[in-house]
């Protein structure tokens, strides 16, 4: 698996992408930020050597590296999923890759169902911590001691200088920004009325099927990460309706523009 994402990252940076310093992770929906990169190179996945190609159709494919609010960014077009059928290590496999071509923080974005009352549809949280629902971990199997330590501490699993610039971030903007635990389960469908009392009840304020591996996978390697989720729905068991994947689309795309500023602002100040 290190011979894969060497040849991986060699192959990067042999088309140019030197010396990023942020990369980004673009969630469901959420590719305004995509728009604002001034982008020198892009290659979709189906080119890289090593990478699973996004099978998800609201997932572009492409990696994109470019400048971004005066800092160089490798930018991810599109996630992979445990749904998907992907390995663990298929999944985490871009940030692994920016890690190896110089990054220095991970800024992560996801769509996800809010489980807080108080947090409503359309509305950003900010994740402070997270349940991990998974079936499977990023780093079972032999550890690749060149990324990082057999254990590796989750005792502060998202950057705590990275939150904290960007819960101030938010105030001079006037962006209301959540803060809350996010709850990674493994998808493709969405959760049952019991189950969304029970991720409540063991104290999740937000669901969703992404994430967590990548964050993870930051944390074995000792890169700083952040993440945002756009709330897309509300996930009320005792007035729970069907959902149409449509809506949620919407609502992130609506949102987006907050998200946005937010990430571009923190860019600045890294």
């Amino acid at each position: 698996m290190m011979d894969e994402l060497l040849e991986s990252a060699d192959w990067l940076r042999s088309k140019g992408m030197d010396a990023p310093e942020v990369g980004i992770i673009l969630g469901t929906g959420l590719h305004g930020l995509a728009k604002q990169i001034a982008v020198e190179k892009e290659f979709n996945y189906s080119v890289i050597p090593h990478f699973p190609i996004a099978t998800v159709e609201y997932h572009f494919g492409k990696l994109l590296y470019g400048n971004l609010a005066g800092k160089k960014v490798i930018a991810c077009q599109g996630r992979f999923h445990y749904y998907e059928g992907y390995s663990m290590h298929q999944v985490v496999m871009p940030v692994r890759v920016m890690k190896l071509l110089g990054v220095k923080s991970i800024l992560l974005s996801n769509a996800s169902g809010s489980l807080n009352p108080d947090f409503k549809k359309g509305s950003l949280m900010l994740i402070d911590d997270h349940i991990n629902m998974q079936p499977e971990n990023p780093l079972r199997g032999l550890n690749m001691e060149e990324l990082g330590v057999r254990f590796p501490d989750m005792s502060q699993p998202y950057d705590a200088h990275l939150n904290q610039s960007l819960k101030a971030i938010a105030q001079e903007l006037e962006i209301p920004l959540h803060e809350g635990v996010y709850a990674s389960v493994p998808g493709p469908n969405l959760e049952t009325r019991a189950e969304y009392r029970f991720l409540r009840m063991a104290g999740a304020d937000a669901v969703g099927m992404s994430t967590v591996p990548e964050v993870i996978a930051c944390n074995h390697m000792r890169l700083p990460c952040c993440c945002i989720s756009v709330l897309t729905d509300e996930c009320n068991p005792e007035t729970l309706k069907p959902v149409e994947f449509n809506e949620i689309l919407a609502t992130a795309q609506q949102a987006e523009g907050k998200l946005t500023q937010l990430y571009m602002e923190l860019i600045q100040r890294i």
